[in-house]
């Protein structure tokens, strides 16, 4: 069955070809790997996706099948706050002011963290990041670049659903969800919502991510591969799986080492449907 759209040697260009593995569907770019090929390095992987788009389950996954080093720059961003390191430092200022860290101390943190000997041994999974146009320039200006973006894509009414009916029990901590993870009874009348999590802030924090990402594919629309969350999470994590498979697999590949430094040529073009 073919899976995603496919490139060859042999056609300067491809149609776009879509299929689905059960009912998840996704698409990316995928070239058959040289068996021949010497060692290759580590995967490099962005992910995406909605608050309640179950990007947290699917990172735990990730990193627990491939080993990549898992990096969300929130927590970056505090660990070096913390640690006092020189980007770190700066990033404080900015914060004791109130206002954004800029992109380039973000930037900084990013570029010297995915320069650590164990994401150099294990590749990386950024989480969240980049998260705007700026910040995908920023970056890419930095030669820090995926082999595959993954953007998990989830209907806006049912992200609403998902967030509206979340639950914390304030003694564990444990989320439950009204609908697909009902708590017990016997803990109902102690659990409280989150302020954030009602539906006006909802639909204002999906506006706002739907904006940003719809500004950042563009950076990465030659890898990337939308994978539909709107499943079990077996099924979204299988169809990662596969995804993350290829990805590796064209990893040393002589066409994707020509388009990293020629994706104007024929050969390197990717077509919308």
């Amino acid at each position: 069955m073919q899976l995603c759209q496919q490139r060859t040697y042999s056609r300067a260009a491809f149609a776009p070809a879509r299929a689905r593995a059960g009912r998840v569907a996704r698409r990316c770019l995928v070239v058959k790997a040289d068996a021949a090929t010497t060692t290759k390095r580590p995967l490099r992987v962005m992910i995406a996706g909605a608050p309640a788009a179950g990007k947290g389950t699917q990172c735990e996954k990730i990193v627990e099948k491939f080993n990549l080093v898992h990096i969300s720059v929130g927590d970056l961003l505090r660990e070096q706050v913390q640690q006092g390191t020189p980007a770190g430092k700066k990033a404080k200022d900015f914060m004791d002011q109130g206002v954004l860290v800029p992109d380039e101390v973000v930037v900084e943190m990013v570029k010297s963290r995915l320069a650590g000997d164990d994401v150099q041994q294990r590749g990386w999974l950024l989480d969240g990041y980049p998260r705007s146009a700026s910040q995908a320039e920023a970056i890419e200006a930095e030669g820090i670049r995926p082999d595959i973006f993954l953007l998990i894509d989830v209907p806006a009414e049912l992200l609403v659903e998902r967030v509206v009916g979340r639950r914390m029990d304030p003694q564990t901590g444990a989320i439950y969800h009204l609908k697909y993870k009902p708590p017990p009874a016997e803990i109902m009348d102690r659990l409280v919502q989150r302020s954030d999590d009602t539906e006006e802030k909802c639909k204002t924090r999906l506006e706002t991510h739907f904006k940003n990402v719809d500004s950042v594919i563009g950076y990465y629309r030659d890898c990337l591969c939308e994978i539909e969350g709107d499943h079990s999470m077996e099924a979204v994590a299988s169809a990662i799986s596969a995804a993350l498979d290829q990805a590796y697999a064209k990893i040393g590949d002589p066409l994707e080492d020509f388009c990293a430094s020629n994706p104007e040529q024929p050969e390197c073009l990717v077509y919308d449907d």
